[in-house]
């Protein structure tokens, strides 16, 4: 028997004089990936994408400038406690100015990466592949998804949290 799960995420990144730096979250053991996690019962996934990213780093909707031509997907099968799952990500894309992220206590850290160096960091090629989708819709090469301006809404403040360790 295989399950289905659905995630959603943002790939953010800052302007910087040497390019685009994207935010990556250090999930320990080797193991980097940007700020997503499982959609709620009912939830769509651009909220999901949004309230993820306020727990994972603090960084609240207000925060976030959204890419609208830009939607990105992830699919992929693995085994947990010996079944399958069948796993879809949807991944969105906006820019911050804001540097200082609080990162949550499920991560060990995180960086501000050009593309080059993210790329090197990420160890699945789908990842890899999604971050040059990104790159180039930075970039000015069209993509042809969007997303809707009815999925944006305004968010509550996170919380304060700690301050993480800045790799």
């Amino acid at each position: 028997m295989i399950s289905n799960e659905i995630s959603s995420g943002i790939i953010v990144y800052r302007a910087t004089s040497d390019g685009p730096k994207f935010l990556v979250l250090y999930h320990g053991k080797g193991y980097w990936n940007f700020p997503k996690g499982k959609l709620e019962k009912n939830e769509r996934s651009f909220r999901a994408a949004v309230r993820e990213v306020r727990e994972e780093t603090g960084l609240n909707y207000k925060d976030l400038r959204f890419k609208e031509t830009f939607k990105a997907h992830d699919r992929f099968v693995f085994m947990r406690e010996g079944a399958r799952v069948s796993k879809m990500v949807m991944f969105y894309l906006a820019e911050t100015s804001n540097t200082r992220v609080r990162v949550s206590d499920e991560h060990e850290g995180y960086g501000w990466f050009l593309f080059s160096d993210a790329q090197r960091l990420m160890k699945h090629k789908n990842l890899r592949n999604i971050l040059k989708q990104a790159y180039d819709a930075i970039c000015g090469t069209p993509s042809s998804s969007r997303v809707p301006r009815k999925y944006h809404k305004q968010f509550r403040r996170p919380s304060p949290r700690k301050l993480p360790i800045d790799l």
